[in-house]
């Protein structure tokens, strides 16, 4: 086996320039052929010769009309109130939509002004003008004509335009073929539907890439993994090339790790254009020619490896099928919190937006470049250039939206506390007949009342527990929100406690356990209920926080919590029970606690909360709250007053 070296790329450029820099090096006359089609399967294709008609469209001068044609310089002297008769088959004759134009007859007049006398005379008080309601010979198409010049796209009426002017075959562009390569030791083949064991990972991309690939009309193809051999995946790239493709993309190794042998391969084969793009996700993009073809080297990372679809290949697709490259409906949207970022990269945000009033708000998701599911839950990508160092709070973003702009009306904007039951609410919404989308930002309860503050959401769950009235959410509401009319509605009273290893191996049994140093604890990000809720019995327990190894190791959900402590990560962290019950992990209860529905009393009619509200009263609802365990749904729907607390 070869020796590997790392690949170190100091130097990246902006996208358009890679785009161009591959322009130049790929000469797109010899890399795509042209092919004879038929007409009517020609919809999407790219003309690759200008086309002329055959024949003229309509052939004979044609009624336009039902009605009687006739001569137009015989009807002059009709007027109303003096109408002239007309005889059949002397001064006109019967005609229907689209019959030929009898001989000697140069008008059509329509049925609804005709008067009939008798089975062979009509009677008509206007007069008719020469080539009224007539289609004359050529009116649309004449033959000779230019139809068509070449590179234009052929729409479905292009194919009408086609067949009407008796052309039965086109030359058109092939469609783009694409082999696409997965590689890695640790990469499982899906098809194989296997079961990942540490250090391992089920092989996605591929289908990820493929499915955007079709979107462009491409024709893709796709190979079993590829192991960390070089010798093998030179071997098989080299195969490929000899195969008529347009398009090898091999999918990771493109970075600059001891196992990454993708610009190699490249190299050996042909020659490397692009390493490296001044963009996040996607910098260890590699571009490069081989044997006249494109070779990408798309990274591992999947929020990558779109980037460089998107952003590199997609433009650089289109050009080679003489395309324009496609484009997204945009929308100005207020971002809900700073966004830091790193000077010489664009960066590429994915971003949960939402109409909440009379503006779009858009509220970042995590950042990292391994979270394929950023972009399920997007809504839609905004940049921040590469001279910028951030986006502050409040700012406008230009952003490209992955749906459509009407469906941002029917998304309901949560920011918040994290809690399973959203996602219950989130599956109920989307099955009701006009399905509403719940798009939730788990930033904390407080958090959460910010959002509120700012206006930046239609509403927020809190679980924030006051010591010293005994109650829930309202005297932080009364603190952070004088001014603003809001009206909480219960979701579910909720179990919250030490989530630990099956068979509790550390015999955690209650908080002062955690201050003896040795047990690894994980915690909740500021601001989040559950860190206050910690916080305080921490105070009840005489614990400093500085006691409790791993205080300041922090998680954004209960579920990231439960996985941490699953995988060994940690050996326990604070959580609710259907967290540790979903991932068949034990659990030893601290408290009950009250999980509310903040809402702007303004958005209280809005379809969407509606909504929500008569879902809470749903009784089907309530049992799949209860079915997952340490939830009571007792006032549930209700709305809360002060001094409810848990409603005992």
């Amino acid at each position: 086996m070869t020796a590997s070296k790392r690949n170190v790329y100091l130097k990246t450029i902006p996208l358009t320039e890679a785009v161009a820099k591959m322009q130049a090096a790929l000469d797109r006359e010899v890399l795509l052929r042209s092919e004879v089609v038929p007409t009517h399967e020609a919809g999407g294709r790219v003309l690759a010769e200008a086309v002329f008609a055959e024949y003229s469209s309509p052939t004979f001068h044609s009624a336009a009309m039902d009605g009687i044609a006739v001569t137009a310089k015989e009807t002059f002297t009709a007027r109303e109130g003096a109408p002239l008769q007309l005889k059949k088959g002397i001064s006109y004759v019967p005609v229907n939509t689209g019959n030929p134009l009898p001989e000697g007859r140069d008008a059509v007049i329509m049925i609804e002004n005709v008067i009939s006398v008798d089975d062979d005379t009509v009677e008509i008080e206007t007069p008719s003008f020469p080539w009224q309601h007539v289609r004359r010979i050529g009116e649309d198409i004449v033959a000779t004509e230019l139809l068509f010049p070449q590179n234009q796209q052929v729409s479905p009426y292009d194919i009408g335009a086609l067949l009407s002017a008796g052309i039965w075959e086109v030359r058109v562009w092939e469609k783009v073929r694409i082999c696409i390569i997965p590689t890695g030791d640790e990469v499982l083949d899906f098809e194989e539907r296997p079961e990942p064991k540490p250090g391992q990972v089920i092989e996605s991309n591929s289908q990820v890439l493929s499915a955007m690939a079709r979107n462009l009309d491409c024709i893709v193809d796709r190979v079993p993994p590829v192991p960390d051999v070089p010798e093998l995946l030179e071997k098989t790239v080299a195969a490929k090339l000899d195969e008529p493709y347009h398009l090898v993309i091999i999918c990771a190794g493109s970075s600059a790790g001891s196992k990454d042998f993708t610009r190699a391969t490249i190299a050996k084969l042909g020659e490397v254009v692009v390493h490296g793009v001044a963009a996040m996700p996607g910098k260890p993009s590699l571009l490069g020619v081989c044997k006249d073809k494109l070779v990408a080297g798309a990274p591992g990372y999947p929020v990558s490896a779109v980037v460089c679809f998107e952003e590199l290949l997609t433009p650089l697709i289109s050009w080679i099928s003489r395309k324009p490259v496609p484009s997204r409906p945009k929308v100005n949207a207020e971002i809900t919190r700073k966004v830091p970022s790193k000077l010489g990269i664009e960066e590429f945000l994915r971003l949960s937006i939402g109409r909440v009033g009379d503006k779009y708000v858009a509220t970042p998701l995590a950042r990292g470049a391994g979270c394929i599911t950023t972009m399920s839950r997007a809504q839609g990508v905004g940049r921040i250039p590469a001279q910028a160092e951030g986006i502050d709070q409040n700012a406008i973003v230009h952003t490209e939206l992955l749906v459509e702009e009407k469906r941002l009306d029917e998304i309901l904007v949560t920011i918040g506390s994290h809690d399973n039951t959203l996602d219950i609410l989130s599956d109920e919404l989307m099955g009701l007949d006009t399905p509403m989308r719940l798009a939730s930002s788990h930033v904390g309860s407080m958090g959460g009342i910010l959002a509120i503050k700012n206006g930046s959401c239609h509403m927020a769950g809190a679980h924030l527990f006051d010591p010293e009235t005994n109650d829930y959410n309202f005297p932080f509401i009364k603190k952070y929100l004088p001014d603003t009319d809001v009206t909480l509605v219960n979701l579910a009273i909720r179990h919250q406690g030490f989530i630990v290893p099956k068979g509790n191996p550390q015999n955690i049994q209650s908080i002062e356990d955690l201050a003896n140093c040795t047990i690894r604890f994980l915690n909740r990000q500021r601001g989040a209920g559950t860190r206050i809720l910690f916080d305080y019995h921490l105070k009840e327990a005489d614990i400093s926080p500085a006691s409790v190894t791993g205080y300041d190791k922090e998680e954004f959900t209960h579920m990231a919590v439960a996985v941490n402590v699953l995988t060994g990560a940690a050996d326990t962290g604070l959580g609710i029970y259907a967290a540790a019950k979903a991932l068949d992990l034990d659990f030893v209860p601290l408290a009950r606690e009250r999980y509310d529905l903040i809402i702007p009393t303004a958005y209280i009619e809005t379809p969407q909360v509606q909504a929500v509200l008569e879902l809470l009263q749903s009784p089907t609802f309530k049992a799949r709250i209860e079915a997952l365990g340490g939830y009571e749904t007792s006032l549930t729907g209700n709305i809360m007053e002060p001094g409810i607390g848990l409603g005992e």
